[in-house]
């Protein structure tokens, strides 16, 4: 049995399509059950901001991965691994289809592949990198990298941007980019399915989705997580920081701009189907998806 992944650019619709492929793989006899790729909804406290499956979503298609940490953890794609092979091959063991489901590459990539991982940075190191970054500020730590290193991240992805600092300063050589060949190296067999949409409902989208997210209480999410000690990885969620300035209208853009990046790593990667859903319902693509399989 092979393991569907569904991913794609923030609000293009994958919890909604993963749901109608569930109903269909059931009129099949089978027994699926989604595993999220997500460095965010990892986290409990952060469902609204992070967009985990609503309640009604979660009724008709079981999601494993999905709250499993506190927001003062700090949660690595290491120890994401771990967790998402084992319920993975659980799955697979008990004749259960795995329907992986994400927007985080490097989640993907961990769920998927093997990863290579670097060592642990000393806790004093990632300190003086924290303090620097909230201090001199992103654009700043982006500047001084190596410039083999400056291209290939986004000067506001400060998470990024603080690894690969600590990394660095410790004298260790980060990865070399490898999105064009971790597919061919999965550790299950695997459809990949890539979701894509017209760049104006797109950006519609993302903007109904942020509003949403604010009228159904993101900044509260983020202002008790700040108060209940978020680590950083927790605070990398995309709009944490906006919603704590009280910007919404910054939250948009920053959440346009990982789409942007999210849609270009995703072209890169080969092996996987392209799916246009402009003009789409979840069902009509959930039954493309079928025809993968």
């Amino acid at each position: 049995m092979q393991v569907v992944a569904i991913f794609g650019p923030t609000a293009v619709g994958k919890t909604g399509v993963a749901v109608e492929l569930a109903d269909l793989l059931r009129e099949h006899g089978e027994d699926p059950v989604a595993v999220g790729c997500d460095s965010i909804q990892v986290y409990r406290g952060l469902e609204v901001l992070s967009g985990a499956p609503a309640a009604e979503e979660r009724e008709r298609l079981e999601h494993r991965l999905v709250g499993v940490a506190g927001v003062s953890e700090e949660f690595s794609a290491g120890r994401f691994a771990e967790l998402a092979h084992r319920e993975i091959d659980s799955l697979l063991d008990l004749g259960r289809r795995p329907i992986v489901v994400g927007g985080t590459g490097l989640y993907l990539r961990a769920a998927l592949a093997e990863l290579e991982l670097r060592p642990p940075v000393p806790a004093e190191v990632r300190e003086e990198v924290e303090r620097d970054l909230a201090q001199r500020g992103a654009d700043v730590l982006h500047a001084e990298l190596p410039a083999e290193l400056r291209s290939g991240v986004h000067p506001n992805d400060a998470k990024r941007i603080a690894r690969l600092t600590e990394l660095t300063r410790l004298g260790i050589a980060p990865h070399a980019s490898s999105e064009g060949l971790w597919t061919e190296k999965l550790r299950r067999p695997a459809v990949l399915v890539g979701l894509m949409l017209d760049r104006d409902e797109l950006r519609e989208r993302i903007d109904q989705r942020v509003d949403a997210m604010v009228a159904g209480g993101a900044a509260d999410e983020a202002c008790q997580a700040d108060a209940a000690g978020a680590s950083r990885t927790a605070r990398a969620a995309i709009g944490f920081e906006e919603l704590l300035a009280g910007d919404v209208e910054r939250m948009k853009s920053a959440q346009r701009a990982f789409a942007r990046r999210q849609l270009t790593w995703m072209r890169r990667m080969p092996g996987v189907e392209l799916i246009d859903r402009t003009g789409m319902s979840d069902a009509h693509v959930a039954c493309r998806i079928v025809e993968l399989i």
